[in-house]
């Protein structure tokens, strides 16, 4: 199978670490060939601070993604999130040189490039420059300008910007685990790929993907994205908050928030109680799950107030910015119980669960229905979109490449054989014409002297 055939997303998140190979088939749906996962050793809050540790991680994925699909990985698209993630709103224009030819992708980008050579703050990266509307000529609201007129080409847009050194680590760590970064993706753009539908993205969604570490918000309107951001919380927080507040290790305190857990303390029961061992022969301990609720509810409520935060800070809960398809919850963290309910209680918007497996076309065992697996799925989709658009623009050159070749075959004769000929009628037409006329001058100037002759001995007589 050749490298061309398939594509690879690696997610580098804080709790984990997963690699997906798939391709698409015949349908356009993809086809996960396999699947490899380890534990994050070396992340905090989504940003890489052991180096060695998260070398390591990586290469366990990569390993075992690649004996479970049989193919060699070289090339990865990479998400990235964390709390040094930040985005702005940027307008800029460029004057075309030839505005009676239409507007082609070369002049999208050349308009992008333009905006990538914004100074930033000191330490700063553009990640991602995202257009949202276009203007030609001061025509507005213009959502595809290719294939238009026009001599001033315009555009708002979306930049998405990170820490130069944590974008610099994540490299350095992909490529010291022998691989070829293709792609850096922010982590909700992947997860948004993966899990809303563009009835969703056009209606004014926002997608919360509640990971280990961060929590990472997209908010999409009129199929345009409109605010992104993360939150330096996720699930892992909960899980230090049940290890203090219950007095156990932090495995027992990961066991109780997945298996017992619950958003929404009224909904449990005060009699309900679960029973955890003790260390090295001291006694067990018996936890309420109302307690346990009670703990986690705390720490969600305070999460979701920082969404509804961003949320204001979009304009979500105006008339014209608002929110009709509301929220998606994604990420390992939406697996908790009840969670659906108190975000609609916190927000005021309806949510629902994202799940990844829409467009996976082989996933008989639900294996990858988990809303965990979203940012990893997301990233294989938009390696396979990178894979594609190369692959279109190699065709569109070697069409061109070939096209000159053979309309110099079949012009060429047409042209050079009328021209041998062409010049010499030409000439000689020309030439026998002035013959012509110099011959009946001739002719005209001895008629007229043999009859002065013939006059003078006319007269002499």
């Amino acid at each position: 199978m050749e490298n061309q055939e398939y594509s690879v997303g690696l997610d580098i998140g804080t709790t984990k670490i997963v690699a997906i190979v798939g391709r698409r088939n015949a349908h356009g749906k993809i086809e996960v060939l396999g699947v490899g996962k380890a534990k994050s050793l070396g992340v905090h809050k989504g940003i890489v601070n052991n180096i060695s540790q998260t070398i390591n991680s990586i290469k366990a994925a990569v390993s075992e993604a690649q004996s479970s699909a049989g193919v060699p990985i070289r090339k990865v698209t990479v998400g990235i999130a964390g709390k040094h993630i930040r985005s702005l709103q940027h307008s800029d224009y460029i004057m075309r040189e030839h505005p009676d030819k239409f507007i082609t992708d070369d002049d999208i980008e050349a308009l992008k490039d333009q905006v990538k050579k914004l100074v930033m703050l000191p330490g700063e990266e553009i990640i991602h420059v995202l257009p949202q509307e276009y203007k030609v000529d001061s025509e507005g609201e213009i959502q595809e300008p290719v294939g238009m007129h026009g001599k001033r080409l315009e555009a708002n847009f979306h930049v998405v910007v990170g820490q130069m050194g944590s974008i610099r680590n994540i490299a350095r760590c992909v490529r010291e685990a022998g691989l070829e970064m293709e792609a850096l993706t922010l982590e909700p753009l992947a997860s948004s790929e993966a899990v809303l539908t563009k009835e969703e993205k056009e209606a004014g969604v926002a997608i919360v993907d509640i990971g280990g570490g961060t929590t990472d918000i997209a908010i999409f309107k009129d199929n345009i994205i409109r605010h992104t951001c993360v939150i330096p919380y996720g699930g892992g927080i909960i899980t230090e908050d049940i290890k203090e507040g219950c007095s156990i290790i932090e495995k027992h305190a990961e066991q109780l928030k997945v298996k017992f857990g619950s958003a929404v303390p009224e909904l449990e029961k005060d009699s309900t109680f679960v029973t955890i061992p003790g260390l090295h022969g001291r006694p067990d301990k018996e936890i309420s799950l109302k307690t346990l609720a009670q703990i986690i509810n705390a720490r969600v409520e305070e999460v979701l107030e920082m969404v509804n935060t961003e949320l204001k800070a979009y304009g979500a809960f105006e008339q014209k910015k608002k929110l009709i398809a509301g929220i998606v919850l994604t990420g390992g963290g939406s697996n908790l119980k009840h969670l659906r309910q108190l975000a609609n209680y916190t927000t005021g918007f309806d949510s629902r669960i994202g799940f990844a497996n829409e467009y996976i076309a082989n996933d008989k065992n639900q294996y990858l229905k988990g809303p965990e697996f979203a940012t990893s799925i997301g990233l294989l989709m938009e390696s396979l979109k990178i894979r594609d658009k190369k692959q279109n623009a190699d065709e569109v050159i070697e069409v061109a490449a070939e096209q000159p070749k053979q309309e110099t075959a079949a012009v060429q004769p047409e042209t050079a054989q009328p021209v041998p000929q062409a010049a010499p009628v030409q000439e000689q037409q020309s030439f026998e014409n002035e013959r012509q006329e110099s011959r009946k001058a001739k002719l005209t100037f001895g008629q007229s002297l043999m009859e002065k002759v013939k006059k003078f001995f006319e007269e002499v007589e």
